[in-house]
């Protein structure tokens, strides 16, 4: 049987202080699970700037095309800012999204018992909360044509171009439905057909999929401001929430402070079935490369933990293990350690990243 492989591109700023806890969790399971991994790194965005002067060279991209999975840290950080558009950090993970065709971006808002009362609402709104947002990730108005800044006459004119074609939305709909047939049964589509040709198109091309392949699947539709408002409200009311680049962008943010931090959330973005019918895979946690904080060992790599729960449950077939490192998770939470984003108590002390990744182990021992 062929070992899984992975790529780790741990990328920028806090990215190789979380995906170093990611990698012990690895050998862990190849210790004590006898589940291996080939386990291959490189460089990207800033990093791979900085040593190549490109945010992503072909070479990593062929080797991402390649393995089972690739897991990525963040990219990014303001020594940065000057760069030319082209070759920022953040167009190494475009490349990677576009090239790879990752087209479902999968970003679950769960929140841990321990933590509903971190959060900025009610604890009785965001308890047991569990919802898994699917953002069309390769297209829309971040890779629309034209684009650009122009003159006309006297003044600049920022262009950029919202594009969705039929097949684009079709499969983007057909992964929230079957995700939604695995939890709830229950989609909302949420696009802004009020105002939007493209939005239009979207609600039209949903519909016409749920009624011709997944009837058994409740599905409704709501305008994209309208679904922020609810997501305060009353987010327990959703289940699968699918909707476009640039709406799932800000929902799933929107959706990740929920919880109460961004340390806290992972995500996956999968695209077409491979030869050997594991989807192109890519995960990350939600949260950037803080750069203020960085070598400083006060990063949460819980969201890059629970990316590569995400990995073991959607390209490894690995579901049981996946539950087993959430749980890990879980314990840890709620036998009261916290990094620097979660603590919200007065008296208590913050663990360091090490010291967080420590627990998560003991807790997977412990599991045994």
């Amino acid at each position: 049987m062929t070992t899984p492989s992975l790529l780790i591109l741990a990328g920028d700023g806090i990215g190789p202080e979380v995906m170093a806890q990611v990698r012990r969790i690895i050998d862990w399971f190849g210790d004590k699970r006898d589940l291996k991994f080939e386990v291959s790194e490189d460089l990207v965005g800033g990093a791979a700037y900085d040593a190549h002067g490109t945010p992503l060279t072909d070479a990593t991209m062929a080797r991402a095309q390649e393995v089972d999975a690739v897991l990525l840290g963040a990219v990014g950080g303001p020594k940065y800012d000057d760069l030319d558009f082209s070759v920022k950090p953040e167009r190494g993970l475009l490349r990677l999204r576009k090239e790879m065709d990752l087209y479902a971006n999968l970003r679950p808002a769960q929140c841990f018992d321990a933590l509903a009362d971190f959060s900025s609402l009610k604890s009785d709104v965001v308890a047991g909360l569990d919802i898994m947002i699917v953002r069309e990730l390769t297209s829309g108005i971040y890779f629309g044509e034209p684009r650009g800044i122009i003159h006309e006459g006297n003044e600049r004119v920022g262009i950029n171009t919202q594009r969705y074609t039929e097949s684009e939305i079709a499969r983007v709909a057909r992964s929230a439905f079957e995700l939604a047939r695995r939890r709830s049964n229950k989609v909302c589509s949420m696009e802004k057909a009020n105002v939007m040709e493209s939005g239009v198109l979207w609600r039209q091309v949903v519909t016409e999929i749920h009624a011709a392949e997944y009837p058994d699947v409740e599905l409704s539709h709501m305008y994209a401001d309208a679904g922020a408002m609810q997501l305060c409200r009353w987010p327990k009311q959703f289940d699968v929430i699918v909707t476009d680049n640039l709406f799932g962008d800000m929902l799933s943010d929107m959706a990740a402070m929920l919880t109460g931090s961004l340390g806290m959330l992972p995500s996956a973005s999968l695209g077409a079935p491979m030869a050997n019918g594991r989807p192109k895979a890519l995960y990350e946690p939600v949260h950037g490369s803080a750069p203020d904080i960085a070598g400083q060992g006060k990063a949460n790599p819980i969201a890059c933990v629970l990316s590569f729960a995400m990995a073991l449950r959607y390209s490894f077939d690995a579901g049981a293990e996946a539950d087993r490192v959430e749980a890990a998770v879980q314990q840890v939470l709620a036998d009261g350690l916290r990094t620097a984003d979660l603590i919200g108590e007065e008296g208590r002390a913050p663990v360091s990243t090490t010291e967080m990744g420590d627990a998560i182990l003991a807790a997977l021992d412990e599991s045994l």
